[in-house]
Protein backbone atom coordinates (compact mmCIF):
# COMPACT_ATOMS: atom_id res chain seq x y z
CA UNK A 1 0.00 0.00 0.00
CA UNK A 2 1.63 3.41 -1.28
CA UNK A 3 0.58 5.70 2.13
CA UNK A 4 0.93 9.34 1.58
CA UNK A 5 3.48 11.08 3.59
CA UNK A 6 3.03 12.28 7.23
CA UNK A 7 1.51 15.94 7.38
CA UNK A 8 1.97 18.75 10.07
CA UNK A 9 -1.70 20.63 10.75
CA UNK A 10 -0.93 23.61 13.02
CA UNK A 11 -3.69 26.16 13.93
CA UNK A 12 -3.44 28.65 16.65
CA UNK A 13 -1.82 26.88 19.34
CA UNK A 14 -2.06 23.21 18.04
CA UNK A 15 -0.44 21.23 16.30
CA UNK A 16 -0.57 18.12 14.87
CA UNK A 17 0.93 15.12 12.81
CA UNK A 18 -1.78 12.96 10.46
CA UNK A 19 0.48 9.70 9.12
CA UNK A 20 -0.58 6.59 8.10
CA UNK A 21 -0.67 3.31 10.29
CA UNK A 22 2.80 2.72 11.66
CA UNK A 23 4.37 -0.39 10.66
CA UNK A 24 6.86 -2.73 12.26
CA UNK A 25 9.65 -1.05 9.81
CA UNK A 26 8.79 2.26 10.89
CA UNK A 27 8.24 2.30 14.45
CA UNK A 28 11.98 2.26 14.89
CA UNK A 29 11.82 6.52 13.37
CA UNK A 30 9.18 7.04 16.33
CA UNK A 31 10.89 8.30 19.60
CA UNK A 32 10.99 6.83 22.71
CA UNK A 33 8.20 8.35 25.29
CA UNK A 34 5.35 8.25 23.32
CA UNK A 35 1.88 7.44 24.66
CA UNK A 36 -0.02 5.57 22.79
CA UNK A 37 -4.07 5.37 22.90
CA UNK A 38 -6.51 3.01 20.49
CA UNK A 39 -9.79 4.55 19.37
CA UNK A 40 -10.65 2.35 16.62
CA UNK A 41 -13.83 3.16 14.75
CA UNK A 42 -14.76 1.87 10.84
CA UNK A 43 -13.39 3.42 8.43
CA UNK A 44 -15.23 5.95 6.80
CA UNK A 45 -17.53 6.36 9.67
CA UNK A 46 -17.89 9.23 12.06
CA UNK A 47 -16.54 8.80 15.56
CA UNK A 48 -18.39 7.36 17.89
CA UNK A 49 -19.56 10.25 20.84
CA UNK A 50 -17.03 8.56 23.23
CA UNK A 51 -14.09 9.05 20.98
CA UNK A 52 -15.20 12.29 19.90
CA UNK A 53 -15.31 13.63 23.79
CA UNK A 54 -11.88 11.32 24.51
CA UNK A 55 -10.33 13.08 21.84
CA UNK A 56 -11.18 16.70 22.68
CA UNK A 57 -11.01 16.11 26.12
CA UNK A 58 -7.00 14.60 25.47
CA UNK A 59 -6.27 17.53 23.54
CA UNK A 60 -7.19 20.10 26.12
CA UNK A 61 -5.37 18.72 28.97
CA UNK A 62 -2.14 17.73 26.66
CA UNK A 63 -1.98 21.50 24.93
CA UNK A 64 -2.22 22.55 28.64
CA UNK A 65 -0.07 20.97 29.72
CA UNK A 66 2.69 20.69 26.74
CA UNK A 67 2.07 24.59 25.14
CA UNK A 68 3.48 23.80 22.00
CA UNK A 69 3.27 19.86 21.71
CA UNK A 70 2.15 17.91 18.75
CA UNK A 71 -0.10 15.09 19.06
CA UNK A 72 0.41 12.66 16.57
CA UNK A 73 -2.92 10.99 15.11
CA UNK A 74 -3.35 8.03 12.39
CA UNK A 75 -5.73 5.86 10.70
CA UNK A 76 -4.22 3.03 8.25
CA UNK A 77 -3.94 5.61 5.06
CA UNK A 78 -3.93 8.44 7.06
CA UNK A 79 -6.49 9.96 5.50
CA UNK A 80 -10.22 9.31 6.36
CA UNK A 81 -10.46 9.07 10.55
CA UNK A 82 -7.29 10.77 11.28
CA UNK A 83 -8.45 14.58 9.39
CA UNK A 84 -11.80 13.80 10.95
CA UNK A 85 -10.13 14.21 13.79
CA UNK A 86 -7.87 16.85 13.44
CA UNK A 87 -11.19 18.41 11.69
CA UNK A 88 -13.26 18.33 15.24
CA UNK A 89 -10.51 19.53 16.91
CA UNK A 90 -10.56 23.04 14.58
CA UNK A 91 -14.24 23.24 14.88
CA UNK A 92 -14.04 23.24 18.59
CA UNK A 93 -12.03 26.41 18.19
CA UNK A 94 -14.23 27.93 15.96
CA UNK A 95 -13.21 27.35 12.57
CA UNK A 96 -16.26 26.42 10.65
CA UNK A 97 -16.48 23.10 9.43
CA UNK A 98 -16.13 23.86 5.30
CA UNK A 99 -13.13 25.70 6.21
CA UNK A 100 -11.99 22.96 8.22
CA UNK A 101 -12.26 20.71 5.49
CA UNK A 102 -10.75 22.92 2.93
CA UNK A 103 -7.54 23.68 5.35
CA UNK A 104 -7.06 19.80 6.00
CA UNK A 105 -7.17 18.48 2.37
CA UNK A 106 -4.32 21.92 1.58
CA UNK A 107 -2.40 20.19 2.88
CA UNK A 108 -3.36 16.05 3.02
CA UNK A 109 -4.36 15.60 -0.41
CA UNK A 110 -6.96 12.95 -0.97
CA UNK A 111 -8.56 13.62 2.89
CA UNK A 112 -12.20 13.07 3.70
CA UNK A 113 -14.31 10.54 1.78
CA UNK A 114 -17.83 12.18 0.32
CA UNK A 115 -19.90 10.99 3.94
CA UNK A 116 -17.31 13.03 6.56
CA UNK A 117 -17.82 16.03 5.39
CA UNK A 118 -21.67 15.83 6.15
CA UNK A 119 -21.06 14.51 9.68
CA UNK A 120 -18.60 17.60 10.29
CA UNK A 121 -21.69 19.84 9.16
CA UNK A 122 -23.61 18.43 11.29
CA UNK A 123 -21.49 18.40 14.40
CA UNK A 124 -21.92 21.22 16.78
CA UNK A 125 -18.78 22.43 18.53
CA UNK A 126 -19.07 22.75 22.21
CA UNK A 127 -16.57 25.53 22.23
CA UNK A 128 -14.47 22.80 24.52
CA UNK A 129 -10.91 23.92 23.62
CA UNK A 130 -11.69 27.54 23.54
CA UNK A 131 -11.41 30.09 26.32
CA UNK A 132 -12.15 33.70 27.05
CA UNK A 133 -9.45 35.91 28.00
CA UNK A 134 -9.18 39.72 27.81
CA UNK A 135 -8.31 39.59 24.15
CA UNK A 136 -11.88 37.62 23.48
CA UNK A 137 -11.96 34.15 22.78
CA UNK A 138 -9.23 32.07 22.21
CA UNK A 139 -7.86 28.31 21.89
CA UNK A 140 -6.57 26.33 23.94
CA UNK A 141 -3.08 27.81 25.77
Amino acid sequence: MNCPAPVEISYENMHFLITHNPTNATLNKLKEGIHVLDWPFDDGAPPPNQIVDDWLNLLKSKFREEPGCCVAVHCVAGLRRAPVLVALALIECGMKYENAVQFIRQIRRGAFNSKQPLFLEKYRPKMRLCFRDTNGLCCVQ
